[in-house]
């Protein structure tokens, strides 16, 4: 029995071919950017360009150097909400945030930063901008946090023009990009972003270990990590300059050097395209799942206003136990549980417990979603007999 992998939202697989050659290149290349002016050093230097520019031209941004690499979308999201917020701030946010951005911004509150949660629907997990809009004006607002995609129910979240309100009234805004990176388009001169973190091991189909924050021109933060560039060694001041000031410490090179490949795989294959074919993948999902009497779903009916994070639960079933099924017998990968979005799982009314939640990826096949609802049905036809 051949595995089934339908975990995307946690993490990208397979990846293109062309990032693990990427990365064993990498690997036995050497060198490390930054520090040296030998071969491999201005190899090294000459990558971390190039995926730079493959960034700012997939996110449609003029200057490279406001991408700033991270280990993950976590680190980059405490760069962008310690580096920016003091006591005093307030920011409104949602009820359908990861805890990357409810465990900084509790800290932070802990520190005398207000934080204000805008309650999502308890349906379709999603927020309505003039909920936002009514939030961040009913007190000075320093800055906005939105959850772009949610990773428990799929929501993309209506954020085309909030960008553009924000500047108007003279508030950031920045989105948690971890779940549409890669799968949705994203453009940040029409979303007018002035903070966008996110993973390059999702949707982005690079490696674990990378991800990168990017910072509107104009927009300075104070820095979380200080330490060694590789640049400016005469000062033990950290540089002014970005992106240098914001990137203490030696490059994950293998990682970024596969994130560069995978760049360039979703340059080619472009991202319409694989929006479409993720959005097939995930329709037959929620029509096969819909069609099996004891599951219950979450989230919205539309296709349009999801991506890939689907979640479910089968009656009189622990979603621990369904995810045990499926991997012990029937070799297929799922996720149980709260998907460290406990707010997320409040709003929708499945805490504490969790979802099942099954996710999609641009290689998952139809026959693998076939197998994968052959499954389900059959557990559901158990449960429903009571043998």
């Amino acid at each position: 029995m051949k595995p089934i992998y339908l975990d995307n939202a946690a993490t990208s697989h397979p990846k293109p071919e062309s990032v693990y050659l990427a990365v064993m290149e990498a690997l036995r290349t050497g060198g490390s950017a930054g520090r040296g002016s030998h071969t491999q050093a201005v190899a090294a230097d000459h990558l971390l360009f190039s995926t730079r520019e493959s960034l700012a031209e997939f996110f449609n941004v003029e200057s490279s150097d406001r991408f700033i690499f991270t280990p993950n979308a976590t680190t980059a999201i405490n760069q962008a909400l310690f580096g920016l917020l003091r006591p005093g701030d307030r920011v409104v946010t949602t009820t359908v945030e990861h805890n990357g951005v409810n465990r900084p911004l509790r800290e932070l509150q802990r520190r005398g930063v207000n934080v204000v949660k805008v309650a999502a629907d308890a349906v379709t997990g999603i927020v309505t901008e003039s909920d936002l809009q009514d939030a961040c004006l009913d007190q000075s607002t320093r800055l906005l946090v939105v959850n772009h995609c949610s990773n428990v129910v799929g929501s993309i979240q209506p954020v085309t023009s909030l960008g553009h309100w924000c500047r108007e009234h003279d508030i950031l805004f920045m989105l948690d990009g971890a779940q549409s990176a890669g799968s949705i388009p994203v453009d940040f001169k029409a979303l007018n972003v002035d903070l966008f973190a996110a993973p390059g091991h999702k949707g982005l189909l690079g490696p674990q270990g990378t991800g990168f924050l990017y910072l509107r021109e104009g927009l300075e933060l104070a820095p979380l990590i200080y330490g060694g560039t590789g640049a400016y060694s005469h000062s033990d001041k950290q540089p002014e300059l970005l992106p240098e000031r914001l990137e203490a410490g030696t490059f994950n090179l293998p990682g970024l050097t596969g994130l560069h490949a995978a760049l360039k795989f979703l340059q080619q294959t472009g991202i319409e395209s694989i929006r479409a074919r993720e959005t097939e993948l995930i329709e037959k999902i929620l029509n096969g799942l819909g069609n099996i009497e004891s599951v219950k779903l979450y989230g919205a009916d539309d296709v349009m206003l999801r991506t890939g994070a689907i979640s479910f639960n089968v009656e009189n079933y622990d979603p621990a136990e369904i995810s045990f099924i499926l991997d012990q017998q029937e070799q297929i990968s799922v996720r149980a549980g709260l998907h460290c979005a406990p707010d997320a799982h409040r709003t929708i009314g499945t805490y504490p417990s969790g979802t099942i939640r099954v996710s999609p990826g641009y290689f998952t096949t139809e026959s693998e979603i076939d197998r994968f609802l052959q499954v389900i049905q059959r557990l559901g036809e158990i449960n429903r007999d009571g043998c």
